[in-house]
């Protein structure tokens, strides 16, 4: 039986079912995928032979391509929340992680264009938790 994974927008106009299996998870720190994650890098999951299915909202799904490259985006024209999108003609899934509502027991393959990363990524470890929003 083939593994199946479900997402949706940050609104809940948009939801999604994702069968079959990630190849690979990364943490893109380059300078296009901060800019259109709005953070330090972009956490994507990909997969091939994987298949997107639109259980709603379809039609509230924009794409955006980066003109002269291979980046885009996929996003809910309502909220705005980054949604999956297929590249490469559709050989190749990119889902970003955050739109995911079922757990992925995945864990990040690697950080890449670290080269790139912003100065205040480093040493996060070092930064206090809160379980909440700080009083």
């Amino acid at each position: 039986m083939s593994e199946k994974t479900k997402g949706s927008c940050l609104c809940g106009a948009v939801r999604f079912e994702i069968e079959g299996e990630f190849d690979g998870f990364f943490l893109c720190h380059c300078s296009r995928c901060r800019k259109d994650s709005g953070s330090a890098h972009a956490s994507n999951l990909f997969a091939t032979g994987a298949r997107l299915t639109w259980l709603s909202g379809e039609d509230k799904v924009v794409t955006y391509d980066l003109p002269e490259t291979r980046h885009g985006k996929a996003f809910c024209s309502v909220c705005g929340s980054a949604l999956p999108r297929q590249q490469m003609n559709g050989q190749r899934l990119i889902v970003p992680a955050g739109s995911l509502d079922t757990p992925v027991f995945l864990r990040p393959n690697a950080h890449i264009f670290v080269a790139d990363r912003v100065n205040w990524d480093e040493n996060l470890d070092e930064v206090p938790r809160f379980d909440k929003l700080p009083g």
